[in-house]
């Protein structure tokens, strides 16, 4: 049985109940403030502290997992229409029409929606809603410092990563970016590595909106300017191929092996057409070859790039670079691997002649090659440690090079909106933004991109936009400050003069290298009857031993103002002080010291 004992307490036992009411404050003492008190403290001043009404949080952080968007279609049908009605059928939906527009209802919904629709046209006539407002606004020079920020990073999707080899954008607006992928490296690949290469929208870096999957790594890819639903690349095994993105990631069509490239097709071009269908490319094997891709069985046109113009492909020089200008259909340009740029015409009569011009530029292969949009006879190379600008005038040399870089060059382009504009990759991973008409002995910005050698480089055509691509398939998208892509106030006109300047003086250089040529074979052939019959017939002075003796001959006159400047002011001396000792005179010297 349970014990239970209850403790008890009477109420009265707790103390007096508490009981609240309202009643009016009541004064209960009055302490008046003794000044003399406050001798005894110091007043802090402020007295007054911010506090923070909140409660007190512990802090969180958390890394989240990216959303991946993808691009789906959708099949839209026609609805609205009774079941009864099929709305393929002409009669059906024309008798069904007729029932309805007899409906009191339909009439008065119709007069309604009249009026509506008559006070919204009242009020766009009254309103111009596109009006602009600053249309005749000048603008002032802009002045900001020229700098660049990273906007978005598009990396290669694939373990074995690849070097993005070629970037093309989108024709219609920066919204998508084309980028090739592979590796160059001779048998440097392995067998599982990815052949394809992707087709990026700007705004999502986290997935390519469309893969191509080639049968070879693309070494290039370019989109058609007429229609943008086609590009075209070149693969590393020489064939050509062209993709229709309506149609899905497989190649439309591509060249047959034996009439492609023998070698990795390093450039493919768009020519300017009616079809908009026809194109060009180029190979380290010697050859250019000309494209419909209504009919890839052959090629329409082939070119040797043979310096003899005897089209031999024994001595053809392979193609690293292509370069073509639409205004000038006619004409193009070819970056060779021994360092020339080779000028041709494609409306020549014969093989020959097409090879019009062959300009010595680089001691390595020409990466880049490409004309100014604003004055085509220039041209821009880069290529081994220096790019340099061209005037298609001078053939000997070009009129202005860059500094000799430490690093190698990668690629290069002019800026599609400022003529005096270009922009350079380097194998230590840096942009370089030269602007001729600021500074022509350094960039005016120097732009370290990524820790890798950069390999590819693309600006979009309303010039604020920069894609470069890296050795192991990081394509940064950067965009410019205002002063690098806003033309500047009387910016062409000084352009033009500083070609034509340049174009002068190396003009003027040449014919003085030429004179000095004339007179040192008119020399030798004089005084080469005993040189002959001595040495076996040796060949007259070249061209480095004309440019020493003219240096040495430079030097020789400099000392020789030098020494007789100092003998003018010892004389000056002598002349001031009579009575000062004369220095004793050195051997050389005993003559003229007798004579004096």
């Amino acid at each position: 049985m349970e014990i239970v004992y209850v403790y008890t307490k009477k109420r009265a036992e707790f103390g007096r109940q508490c009981n609240f009411t309202d009643r009016s404050a009541e004064l209960h003492v009055d302490i008046v403030p003794d000044p003399t008190l406050a001798e005894n403290f110091i007043e802090r001043n402020p007295v007054d502290s911010g506090i923070q009404c909140v409660q007190e949080m512990s802090e969180h952080e958390i890394n989240t997992e990216r959303f991946e968007t993808g691009s789906r279609g959708i099949n839209h049908t026609e609805g609205g229409w009774p079941k009864d009605v099929n709305p393929q059928e002409v009669e059906q939906v024309s008798r069904y029409r007729k029932k309805v527009e007899k409906d009191e209802i339909y009439v008065n919904t119709i007069q309604q929606l009249g009026s509506i629709m008559e006070h919204t046209i009242k009020q766009n006539n009254a309103i111009d809603i596109y009006e602009e407002y600053f249309e005749n606004l000048q603008l002032d020079e802009v002045e900001d410092t020229p700098s660049a920020k990273t906007i978005n990073v598009f990396r290669d999707p694939n373990e074995i990563k690849r070097t993005s080899t070629h970037i093309s954008w989108f024709p219609d607006g920066p919204r998508k970016l084309a980028v090739a992928y592979c590796n160059l490296e001779f048998q440097g690949s392995s067998p599982d590595t990815s052949m394809d290469s992707y087709i990026w929208d700007v705004e999502n870096p986290n997935k390519p909106e469309m893969t191509l999957k080639p049968v070879s790594p693309l070494v290039c890819l370019e989109y058609n300017p007429k229609d943008s639903h086609v590009l075209l690349g070149g693969c590393y095994n020489g064939q050509i191929a062209y993709w229709d993105v309506r149609k899905g990631s497989q190649p439309v069509e591509m060249s047959p092996i034996e009439h492609s490239h023998r070698d990795p097709a390093y450039k493919a071009i768009w020519i300017t057409s009616k079809t908009g269908t026809e194109c060009f490319s180029a190979s380290s094997d010697g050859q250019v070859l000309w494209w419909d891709i209504r009919k890839m069985g052959e090629p329409t046109e082939k070119l040797i790039l043979d310096p003899t113009k005897k089209q031999d492909p024994t001595k053809a020089l392979g193609a690293m670079s292509l370069e073509y200008e639409s205004t000038m259909p006619t004409k193009f340009m070819v970056g060779s691997e021994q360092g020339s740029v080779i000028a041709c015409n494609r409306k020549a009569k014969t093989p020959a002649e097409k090879i019009v011009a062959i300009y010595p530029g680089h001691l390595g292969p020409v990466y880049s090659l490409q004309r100014n949009s604003f004055f085509p006879k220039n041209f821009l190379s880069v290529g081994d440690w220096k790019a340099r600008i061209w005037s298609e005038d001078i053939r000997e040399s070009s009129i202005m090079w860059t500094k000799q870089y430490q690093s190698y060059l990668t690629d290069g382009c002019w800026s599609p909106v400022r003529p005096s504009v270009f922009f350079i990759t380097k194998m230590d991973g840096t942009l370089d933004v030269w602007d001729i008409i600021f500074k022509q002995n350094d960039p005016t910005l120097s732009l370290q991109v990524c820790d890798e050698p950069l390999h590819s480089l693309r600006v979009q055509d309303q010039g604020r936009l920069v894609a470069c691509g890296s050795h192991t398939g990081t394509t940064t998208l950067l965009e410019l400050s205002d002063s690098l892509y806003t033309l500047q106030r009387n910016e062409k006109n000084l352009v033009t003069a500083m070609f034509e300047r340049e174009t002068r003086r190396e003009k003027i250089l040449d014919t003085r290298h030429r004179e000095m040529k004339i007179k040192e074979r008119a020399k030798s052939s004089a005084d080469g009857g005993k040189e002959k019959e001595e040495e076996g017939g040796e060949a007259a002075l070249d061209e480095e031993d004309l440019y020493a003796k003219a240096e040495n001959e430079f030097w020789s006159i400099i000392n020789q103002e030098k020494k007789n400047i100092e003998k003018k002011k010892e004389a000056d001396m002598d002349k001031a002080d009579p009575g000062k000792q004369s220095p004793i005179p050195e051997d050389g010297d005993q003559d003229q010291g007798g004579e004096n």
